[in-house]
Order: C-alpha cells, then structure tokens, then sequence
C-alpha cells in the first residue's frame, strides 16, 4: 500500500503546493523589476559592439554589493517578512544581475577576436562582484550591528 493509496500525503502536498504560492509570486514580481531595471541601464548605458561591457560590469557589481549589505540585513539584523528574501533577494536581485548575459558577452568578445578583452571581463566581473558582497556584508555588519574590528 502506498503513502497515495490511504490518503495521507494528499493533504501534505496539498499544503505545501498552496503554501509556495505566495513565494513563487513574490520571486516573480520581484524578478520583472529587475530585469526591467537591468533592460533600462542597458538603454541608458547601451555597449558598444566588442568593447568592454560595462552595463553588464556595472549591473552585476552594484547588485552583488545590494545582495551584500541585504542579506547582513534580513539574516542577522533585522526579522522580515517571510516573503521579503524571496521578492528582494531572489526576484529582484535575480533579474537584475545577469550573469547569462555576462557569458553570453563574454562568448561574443571571444567571437570577434577579442581575447584579452574576454579575459579581462571574465576575471574583473568575478572578482568585482566578490569583492562587493564581502565589502558591503561586512560594512553592513559594522554600521548596523556595530561589531568592532
């Protein structure tokens, strides 16, 4: 006999379908503002064809600091709403980074010859984006818990 056959998981899968529902909407909402704001800075700050490409650059940096100082923020500072992570965190964030369009640029730099310029963004995206979550959890960590060095 299975878990199906005498009705006991039903309801359990039941619940837990009806209970992400919520989460799944707020990922979404969150995932259309960030990708919207991420299609804008492209518009403002349009790349030239087999330049650095320093919308993306910028985008995935300045996010990777925002992921930073919020996560110091709902994780060890401050008690949020249960959707808050995944509207902000995951949605909002999500889409606006973009590390598809980061290979992607780094497949087309490549593609036109451009070798060292592909290299250069593959290094200096990464470490730029490490570098801004460390800065920003750990200024986070320092102006709001007020941690001493």
């Amino acid at each position: 006999m299975t878990a199906q056959d005498t009705g006991t998981d039903a309801p359990v899968r039941a619940a837990r379908r009806h209970g992400q529902a919520p989460v799944v909407a707020a990922v979404a909402v969150g995932g259309a503002i960030g990708a919207t704001a991420r299609y804008a800075a492209s518009l403002l700050w349009p790349a030239h064809s087999g330049g650095f490409p320093w919308t993306t650059f910028w985008v995935n940096v300045t996010g990777c600091a925002v992921i930073g100082l919020f996560m110091v923020l709902v994780v060890e500072a401050r008690s949020v709403h249960r959707l808050v992570r995944p509207f902000f965190g995951t949605g909002v964030l999500g889409g606006y980074t973009t590390f598809s369009t980061y290979a992607v640029d780094i497949q087309k730099l490549l593609d036109d010859g451009r070798t060292a310029t592909a290299l250069a963004y593959l290094a200096t995206t990464l470490l730029a984006a490490l570098t801004a979550v460390w800065l920003a959890a750990t200024a986070a960590r320092r102006l709001l818990l007020r941690r001493p060095r």
